[in-house]
């Protein structure tokens, strides 16, 4: 018995590209393709495929909770992504999201990924599963990754405040205080930090 697959992805081409090599695959059938997790959301209502493929490069926030919402219909969806971050792993693991793949991985790979997902199976690196789910190593408070996560979207200290109901004072010494954890010479050196750790 076959596998029905959906593929979301906002790109054109990418989205057409991604379809093309799933269909190599004799045991997988494309039943569709849509540019949007909200469309993907939609198409999982009326047609219940059996796994959906949604590609995800962190900026899609809606991404994992339609995830989690196509999981309640039976559909069993896989995040697929350039970079894997741990918010994210963490994120679609709580939320009980068949897997977290990257764009990296090997056409084979990619296809069994989708087979043990389908047959109930989660498919989630298990060093970085580890390190997301415990973070042991980073030094950082939620609040201090909060903040520096609206950094690594360019909002300035301003932006930040107002968005997290904080005085720019406040959100200063936040900063001050990571700079200083992660032996950063400034907050652009210690997003790099981050970035360089996955921690974000």
């Amino acid at each position: 018995m076959g596998i029905d697959v959906l593929v979301s992805d906002e790109l054109h081409l990418s989205r057409f590209s991604l379809a093309a090599l799933l269909e190599q695959e004799e045991e997988i059938r494309v039943v569709g393709s849509v540019d949007s997790t909200f469309d993907a959301l939609e198409f999982a209502e009326q047609h219940k495929p059996d796994v959906v493929i949604i590609s995800f490069e962190g900026e899609d926030s809606d991404a994992v909770a339609m995830s989690e919402r196509m999981a309640t219909l039976g559909c069993r969806s896989i995040l697929l992504t350039t970079a894997v971050t741990r918010p994210v792993v963490r994120q679609a693991f709580a939320a009980g999201i068949g897997g977290v793949v990257e764009r990296s991985m090997p056409p084979r790979q990619f296809f069994e990924a989708i087979r043990r997902v389908h047959h109930g199976e989660r498919v989630f690196d298990a060093e970085l599963t580890v390190a997301a789910l415990s973070n042991s190593d980073c030094p950082l408070s939620k609040r201090e990754f909060a903040i520096l996560e609206r950094v690594s979207c360019g909002d300035t200290v301003a932006e930040i405040a107002e968005r997290m109901h904080l005085s720019q004072g406040t959100v200063r010494n936040y900063l001050s205080s990571m700079v200083a954890k992660l032996g950063a010479r400034n907050r652009i050196d210690a997003l790099r930090i981050a970035r360089g750790a996955r921690w974000i």
